[in-house]
């Protein structure tokens, strides 16, 4: 599984700490950025890893900022991009059970590094239900068909 890996400065070390436990457990990565502590402003990373996942470059994203609601927005706009903003494991993996979401946000500031890794790979183990959630997944993708013309 390939996975597409963004933060701005503030969720870069977080950043660079699950790109090398993600690539230990077998995970291939690809890191958007950024690749400094540097201010800057995450959409300009968080927008090109999202599109990796609708254009099926990577398979899902990991996506990170200081409170991760900036970064879920962006994410959220792209076309067939369904962001979950995490705070702990059982919302992480409901996100993927119940939504479909095929990119976690995570906010920088909350979890210490083994609750982090706890959440990021319940959130990869996770499969999509379907059943009912499948009928609800479908209007979302209705609803950004009507918006996206």
């Amino acid at each position: 599984m390939k996975i597409a890996l963004a933060s701005d400065h503030r969720g870069f070390k977080l950043k660079a700490m699950l790109a090398q436990y993600l690539t230990d457990k077998g995970y291939e990565i690809k890191d958007f950025g950024t690749f400094t502590e540097d201010s800057c402003d995450y959409p300009d990373y968080i927008y090109p890893a999202a599109l990796s996942v609708k254009n099926k470059e990577c398979d899902k994203a990991i996506l990170i900022c200081y409170t991760g609601n900036g970064t879920a927005i962006a994410a959220n706009k792209v076309r067939g991009v369904r962001a979950a903003l995490a705070y702990n494991l059982k919302s992480a993996v409901l996100s993927r059970q119940h939504n479909d979401a095929n990119a976690l946000v995570l906010p920088s500031f909350l979890l210490k590094n083994d609750a982090i890794k706890r959440v990021v790979l319940g959130w990869l183990k996770a499969d999509f239900e379907g059943g009912r959630h499948l009928k609800r997944v479908e209007k979302i993708k209705k609803i950004e068909e009507k918006e996206n013309v």
